[in-house]
């Protein structure tokens, strides 16, 4: 349970006034669209949501959603492209949590986002966060372009964020009249991708990062973010937000409001509506933390009727049954797909599921000082989670002016080369016996990426499709040959006899033998790709 201390006595009066002044020059013509009240297109929502969850044939309760199947083409697909753009590119520095930084006086990560805002933009009172916006003009934004780099990426699904934290939804919302449809691009972001996306043959996700605008923003009497007709960007600026200690979400979430959640619940089932997405993703807010189970979390109510509508609505469109994608306890395992953020499984696990990382180790949004990743690292990190039942989201983070930088371009294309050739080994496949043999271990929970040394040539993972079975070097071995012991013919996980072995990209037979030590390959003269060498066993 969560304990609220009241703030300070001149902070609490500061905070009347404000609401007061707020009330007083409401007009009787403008009383319904208080920004402080609900918006008057959530309550007819809500009750056409209902209807939808009452009639079936999912309802909303973790027995009947726990019926859910996963469509065979998200198993397929195994690599998507994560997309996180919005009016943070603007200032495009630190990370796209810059909305939130600005406001707080302390360093994340390195850099005071606080002191320069201050020193770029002047003063939090004057410039605050909204006055980005119009400088977010996505002047260069052309999807087919980005659509046809996915293709060439070899990526078979799309996830653009829909909203952020920030409160800014890319799209045209009905629920607020902060949207890229009415400002900054003045045009809706996420309807063109889709449809370019969609003409190429590829499944649209979209994600929704809403649920945690609650406790997005920092207040202080003096911020432009304490005024409340920007509550619709914003949020309202409720007392909590005024603490000393309200930076610390970890230490002290509390609850979300009804009036807040079936806000979200309107905008959240809007996305289905308008884009019949293949995918919905959730970031945390959902849930108030790691510990939080879905039996205890006050959420839940909300999130089932998310759930029961999204799959109804699916179901009567008649294509395959849509996708949710949560993080750590907010659903229960068989009702939605777990997903992991810039972590993985150190074993295989048999409920499908998902990590979600980026090209940058610095930044999911735009910055101008990225921490890039290479190419072979996210393509051993893609071979490694498939091989363990999973599938890689990477993201990727567009200027604001609609461009991706060259580097990201790069680095898509590089895994795109690397899948052409050795695409069969990863699409369509499953994960084998075991997931592979080798020395380096996997660092396992939020965030653990950052704690995972590079693969070695001792590091070989398996995957398979039919009766082929894939074995795929992480690194090159120094040697003349390889010894993959797994495959040995008195191994736990021996195959049985093994009849022909391939280097996919190396037309010339290979030589080899199989014992009890394990299958022993002599390498080809040349490597056929720049990374991850497979080989083809049947």
């Amino acid at each position: 349970m969560f304990r609220f201390t009241p703030p300070p006595l001149a902070l609490f009066l500061s905070l009347i006034t404000l609401f007061a002044v707020h009330v007083s020059t409401l007009s009787a013509e403008d009383a319904d669209q208080d920004p402080l009240a609900p918006h008057p297109a959530v309550a007819p929502a809500i009750e056409r949501i209902d209807a939808v969850v009452d009639a079936g044939p999912f309802q909303p309760n973790w027995e009947s959603l726990s019926g859910y199947g996963i469509p065979q083409w998200y198993r397929d697909a195994k690599f998507g492209i994560f997309i996180h753009w919005g009016a943070y590119s603007v200032p495009a520095f630190g990370s796209e949590w810059y909305p939130r930084q600005m406001y707080i006086d302390a360093v994340r990560r390195g850099d005071n986002f606080y002191e320069h805002h201050q020193e770029t933009y002047g003063p939090q009172s004057t410039f605050g966060y909204k006055d980005f916006i119009p400088k977010f003009r996505a002047e260069k934004f052309d999807p087919d372009a980005w659509a046809d780099l996915f293709v060439k990426a070899g990526a078979k699904y799309v996830v653009p964020v829909a909203e952020h934290h920030d409160g800014f939804p890319m799209y045209a919302c009905s629920f607020t009249e902060w949207d890229a449809s009415e400002m900054g691009p003045r045009r809706d972001v996420i309807d063109e991708l889709q449809q370019a996306v969609r003409a190429r043959g590829l499944k649209f996700g979209v994600s929704s990062h809403r649920a945690f605008n609650w406790k997005f923003y920092i207040r202080r009497p003096e911020y432009d973010n304490a005024d409340p007709k920007y509550a619709r960007l914003y949020g309202r600026p409720m007392p909590f937000l005024f603490r000393e200690d309200a930076a610390d979400y970890r230490k002290r979430f509390e609850p979300q409001d009804e009036q807040f959640k079936d806000d979200w619940l309107a905008r959240t089932c809007e996305l289905v509506d308008r884009f019949n997405p293949d995918l919905v993703w959730f970031d945390f807010g959902i849930t108030a933390s790691q510990e939080t189970n879905y039996r205890d979390n006050h959420y839940s109510p909300w999130l089932q009727r998310f759930a029961a509508y999204y799959y109804n609505r699916s179901l009567k469109a008649g294509g395959d049954i849509g996708i949710i994608n949560y993080k750590w306890q907010a659903f229960p395992e068989g009702a939605a797909v777990l997903d992991l953020e810039r972590s993985k499984m150190d074993a295989i696990r048999t409920p499908f599921w998902q990590t979600d990382t980026a090209v940058s180790s610095s930044s999911w949004g735009y910055t101008r000082n990225q921490k890039y990743k290479t190419p072979n690292r996210l393509v051993d990190d893609l071979v490694d989670i498939v091989s363990k039942n999973g599938c890689l989201l990477l993201n990727i983070g567009p200027r604001a002016d609609g461009t991706i930088p060259e580097k990201d371009q790069e680095i898509l294309l590089a895994i795109g080369k690397w899948l052409e050739l050795n695409g069969e080994a990863i699409y369509g496949t499953t994960y084998w016996k075991t997931y592979g043999e080798g020395p380096t271990k996997t660092a396992t929970g939020h965030l653990a990426e950052k704690k995972n040394k590079p693969f070695t040539a001792e590091d070989i993972r398996f995957t398979a499709k039919g009766d082929t079975l894939y074995a795929i070097l992480l690194d090159w071995p120094e040697g003349e040959s390889v010894t993959i012991r797994t495959l040995g013919t008195e191994s736990k996980y021996s195959p049985g006899t093994i009849e022909s072995v391939e280097m996919i990209g190396v037309d010339a037979p290979l030589e080899w033998k199989q014992d009890t030590g394990g299958l022993t390959v002599r390498l080809p003269q040349q490597k056929p790709c720049e990374f991850a060498y497979v080989l083809r066993i049947r």
